[in-house]
């Protein structure tokens, strides 16, 4: 499976005639291909040329006299292979600023509803531009309002437009945009899973904590955040139930004890003890969450907090045990 976008850097001399016969020739031969140059110009001192493939794969290229980089979601020319791989916010300004300008222009028509959305835009781009994962990850968005159930698109993006907007989580872009996967198979429910580390991330930021997002831990498991405020850290953990109507649990209540149950006696007994778990019902219609504020079962694992955010902005929630953070600004206890 593609991974998100990242330029391949070449530390050659490039020329005009070289990018015809190792770039364009090769790649025409095979998909069918188009040589123009870019929608935006590169600035500075560097030359740059696209190449628009007949299947509707994208490539851009960009040099000065010393060195070059390529991104493309198709495939790489064999006079690549053996480059070393980059992310946006590891070449030259120029370079990945130029790129994502080309790329957001391309996203936008393609899909011109996320124009609304320019941060969520800007952040997903390695993902939405992918490979494999490009028609999944924006249909995920545009079909499944980013998995709340009962809410508009529009609803959805929004929210996590001014969660993104804010800038909390751009230090993290490739590590938190890769978890939506680059898959050319749509999982509604692993996508929003994913997002659910968006909403915890979130709440704690909000709440006054700096996160760190894929902590490695000895168990050889990866928990989901550290979260740090006045020299003290947390590890969290974040989990997500399907709702009783997608499982064969028949209730809410036991969709939220299933789903922990699983987390709990898996990767967070391994790591014996020392996480809270959060665990997000925002899955959940109105009344499979009122099951579930109303009974406020324990979740086999303390300390953890219960909880179901909406669009809004409203976040509903309960918790077993003393949490190590405190959310009280965040969330409405029920």
């Amino acid at each position: 499976m593609a991974r998100p976008l990242r330029f391949r850097h070449s530390p050659q001399s490039w020329s005009e005639d070289r990018l015809h016969r190792d770039l364009f020739h090769p790649l025409d031969d095979a998909l069918g291909a188009r040589c123009s140059t870019p929608w935006f110009s590169p600035g500075g001192h560097y030359d740059a040329r696209r190449f628009d493939m007949d299947n509707g794969d994208t490539a851009l290229f960009i040099w000065d006299a010393e060195e070059a980089y390529w991104m493309g979601n198709t495939q790489t020319p064999s006079t690549l292979w053996r480059t070393e791989k980059y992310t946006f916010e590891e070449v030259p300004y120029h370079v990945a600023r130029w790129a994502q300008r080309e790329l957001l222009a391309e996203l936008h028509e393609a899909e011109p509803w996320l124009a609304a959305y320019p941060h969520l835009s800007w952040f997903f781009l390695p993902v939405f531009c992918s490979k494999d994962g490009r028609e999944t990850t924006r249909g995920f968005f545009r079909e499944h309002a980013v998995g709340f159930p009962d809410s508009t698109r529009g609803e959805a993006c929004g929210w996590y437009e001014s969660i993104l907007h804010t800038g909390v989580l751009d230090e993290y872009r490739y590590v938190m945009a890769s978890k939506l996967g680059t898959s050319d198979r749509l999982d509604p429910v692993r996508m929003s899973a994913t997002m659910s580390e968006f909403t915890v991330a979130h709440l704690l930021t909000d709440a006054g904590y700096e996160i760190t997002p894929e902590i490695e831990v000895t168990t050889g498991h990866s928990i989901d955040f550290r979260a740090e405020k006045d020299g003290t850290g947390t590890l969290v953990e974040v989990t997500r139930p399907l709702p009783p109507t997608r499982r064969a649990a028949n209730t809410a209540v036991a969709a939220v004890k299933e789903t922990a149950e699983t987390k709990t006696s898996g990767q967070l007994a391994e790591h014996g003890g020392g996480i809270t778990l959060f665990v997000d019902c925002s899955s959940f219609r109105d009344d499979e969450w009122a099951q579930v504020s109303g009974e406020q079962p324990a979740v086999g694992h303390r300390p953890a907090m219960v909880f179901r955010a909406r669009p809004s902005g409203r976040i509903e929630a309960y918790s077993t045990g003393s949490l190590p953070v405190g959310l009280d600004e965040t969330v409405e206890w029920v």
